[in-house]
């Protein structure tokens, strides 16, 4: 959740920094500081709040040199404060560390430290790591660094990802990985090196990446890098080309990236559908799902792990994929799934969704069912995240750079990627006809398009929000497959507006949904055409008889629930299956533009990170 970035090279590093941890705002923080090396010492500057604060006092204290390492952080042990905020200095102030992770065993290790005369300036669990390496440095040379810096990360216990530099070895940066506390990504440019948590950081100077898994150390100066196990010897890692463009983490003349990516989402649809569609076999294509027939043909069952809105869209694709493959599908909160002992195989496939590739808790989840030698694929949209390195299948996104921490692009791109996956098994396993192949791909090349079409209810949906963003509570209803919208609609709201909201099977209104409703709760129903139509017609005239505000989204030429409904959103009709697409974009606006009407931090809403890579 911490952001971190690294410069070694013959630019202001404080710049450079600086500018990658603005691109890493969206991950969340409550505080922020940068270390720069001199010729013989190491120069701080720390501030609490956002990076404005920390950009006024380099401007009244400017930071010179050409190394150095910068932190955004996202308090755990300690209250957010300035003499809590990294960098991490040691007693002699030669050696500085920036941490993202929780070192479980910070107690002991300070109590003894403490023991041996350190004095700690914070309250956090991280300074403990630059004091341990305080002590572990002392009288070593250059050339034992590697391994004595091994030796004191081994004794941290947790997942952590690390940087550290010293002006006692004023030409290289270290970097470290153990667990899976987040990601550091090391890249190349023209005699110097970058290294951050998080890829839009170091874009706009480089797309030539490599990543450390767990168990890694680097040593990086302005020429390169050189990687190593934390058990010993060299490690050869693989180059990965990152094809975003800058451009496209860069908000543009739009007011909120949030507003930005609900925009860009037919671009990034359009990106996700690329080269996956034969329409001379009526097929779809997956090169990077390498499980042969036969694996997938003695495939028993499905389990979907995921956190959040990945989540969500796991309970749509159960839907997807039981009805193109007839596969059984279980969706699992991937926080939850390792601690119910689950019941998986060698004839069991783990999907796993993540839009960063590096979600701790769906990590956790890939490992158990390694161990219970599951299949292990995911639906991911970061290149070379440890996700995608850990997975043999893999389906990627491919919805770009998503920077607002509520997800809307990606939400979607998900919802292609789980419809692509039973389409794909659907095929193998012998489950869809050739004309009902034909027929699902031609309703799916016009998906693009129809959300376009379905975004030019824009200035419609900012009058819905003009009228209802002082409400106190919402409530969102759907059946069948788009019960899961209901849920994704809520938690957008929820997240970016602080508004209470429940989604809720509409089925499920008389076993206590009906108490919650009156005449001044707003009402979001999803009623467009689909198997269970007409039951969601029944629902809607039960609310309407309690009186409540009913906004309806309906299927163009609708006429029935208009009699009911106080508002209708029409949209375009594309068959039940890919229908859930396009009802999810109004309800990512209604949410944008409610919590605009209310002022809300849309882009970083309060308490919540982009990237959630701690327990």
């Amino acid at each position: 959740m911490c952001g971190i970035v690294g410069y070694i090279g013959f630019q202001n590093a404080a710049e450079v920094i600086l500018e990658g941890l603005r691109r890493l705002e969206y991950r969340g923080y409550d505080s922020a500081g940068i270390a720069i090396a001199g010729r013989d010492s190491i120069q701080v500057v720390r501030s609490v709040g956002k990076l404005q604060n920390l950009s006024a006092k380099l401007q009244e204290c400017p930071l010179m040199g050409n190394m150095g390492i910068g932190h955004t952080r996202w308090a755990t042990h300690g209250e957010p404060s300035e003499r809590n905020a990294h960098p991490h200095l040691d007693c002699t102030r030669q050696i500085v560390v920036i941490h993202n992770g929780i070192v479980e065993n910070y107690r002991a290790l300070k109590q003894e430290l403490i023991n041996q005369g350190h004095v700690f300036q914070s309250e956090t669990d991280s300074e403990v790591i630059v004091h341990l390496l305080e002590e572990m440095w002392r009288g070593q040379s250059e050339q034992d660094l590697i391994s004595v810096t091994a030796q004191a990360l081994t004794r941290l216990e947790g997942a952590h990802a690390i940087l550290i530099m010293s002006s006692l070895f004023p030409n290289f940066l270290l970097a470290a990985r153990l667990g899976n506390a987040g990601g550091i990504a090391i890249g190349r440019g023209e005699h110097e090196m970058y290294c951050a948590s998080d890829i839009p950081a170091i874009l706009p100077h480089t797309r030539e990446m490599v990543f450390l898994e767990t168990g890694e150390i680097a040593r990086i100066d302005s020429s390169g890098y050189q990687c190593f196990s934390l058990t010993g010897g060299p490690v050869t890692k693989e180059t990965f080309r990152i094809p975003w463009d800058p451009v496209s983490a860069a908000r543009g003349h739009y007011t909120h990236f949030m507003q930005k990516e609900i925009y860009e989402q037919p671009e990034f649809l359009t990106d996700t559908l690329r080269n996956r569609l034969n329409f001379e076999n009526s097929e779809i294509v997956l090169e990077q799902f390498p499980f042969s027939d036969q694996a997938l043909n003695a495939l028993e069952k499905i389990t979907i792990v995921a956190c959040g809105t990945s989540y969500y869209a796991g309970l749509v694709g159960k839907y997807l994929i039981e009805e193109l493959a007839r596969i059984p599908v279980e969706v699992d909160y991937a926080s939850e799934f390792r601690y119910r002992q689950p019941l998986i195989g060698p004839e069991s496939m783990i999907v796993a969704i993540s839009q960063s590739g590096e979600t701790v808790d769906t990590l956790a989840a890939i490992d158990e069912a390694r161990q219970k030698q599951a299949l292990l694929s995911a639906i991911v949209n970061v290149p070379g995240s440890q996700i995608s390195r850990i997975c043999t299948g893999l389906i990627f996104m491919h919805a770009g750079p998503e920077i607002g921490v509520a997800s809307t692009k990606a939400f979607s791109c998900t919802l292609v990627d789980l419809f692509l996956l039973g389409f794909y098994l659907g095929q193998k396993r012998g489950t869809l006809a050739q004309e009902r192949r034909t027929a699902l791909l031609e309703q799916l090349i016009r998906l693009p398009k129809l959300v376009s079409d379905v975004l030019e209810l824009d200035s419609a949906i900012k009058e819905l929000a003009a009228q209802y963003y002082e409400a106190s509570d919402f409530l969102y209803l759907g059946r069948g497959i788009n019960y899961p919208i209901a849920l994704e609609g809520a938690h957008k709201l929820k997240e970016i507006s602080y508004i209470h909201a429940e989604g809720c099977p509409a089925g499920e209104m008389k076993h206590g949904i009906n108490a919650l409703i009156d005449r001044h709760l707003p009402v979001v129903t999803i009623a467009t055409h689909d198997r269970l139509y007409h039951k969601m017609l029944s629902n809607i005239q039960q609310v309407h008889a309690r009186d409540a505000i009913i906004i309806a989204l309906v299927s163009q030429g609708e006429s029935e629930i208009s009699k009911f409904a106080r508002h209708v959103l029409e949209l375009p009709d594309l068959g039940h299956l890919l229908n859930p697409i396009l009802n999810v974009v109004p309800l990512q606006l209604l949410a944008y533009y409610i919590a605009l009407k209310r002022g809300c931090d849309i882009d970083q809403p309060r308490n919540l990170a982009k990237s959630v890579t701690v327990e």
